[in-house]
């Protein structure tokens, strides 16, 4: 049991697993549909740019909490999804300017 401000375990794992679910998915229906890796990289970059705007304005109707707490927002969690975007941005550009610089 967590106290007031914080993140229940299950809602934390929660939080860990929808950026892997996310990106699977981008990867799996860019494969189906056979779009360009450097646009699949772009879409993945800018959904973990939305995810972690989403983890900072609204944790607390995503989680699951009785009483209206105030949760306060992963900020590791924000701050990877960051560093991820801009990874993948960067690869991104790489594949593009360069198809055989693309290594998946």
């Amino acid at each position: 049991m967590s106290h007031p401000g914080s993140v229940d375990i299950i809602d934390f794992l929660a939080f860990t697993i929808y950026p892997f679910i996310t990106l699977g998915a981008i990867e799996l229906i860019s494969r189906v549909i056979k779009i360009p890796s450097w646009k699949k990289l772009s879409i993945q970059g800018i959904s973990m740019i939305v995810l972690s705007i989403l983890y900072v304005v609204s944790p607390t109707m995503i989680i699951t909490q009785k009483n209206h707490v105030y949760v306060e927002p992963l900020w590791m969690s924000i701050l990877v999804m960051l560093a991820l975007a801009v990874t993948l941005f960067f690869q991104a550009r790489r594949t593009r300017i360069d198809p055989t610089k693309a290594e998946y």
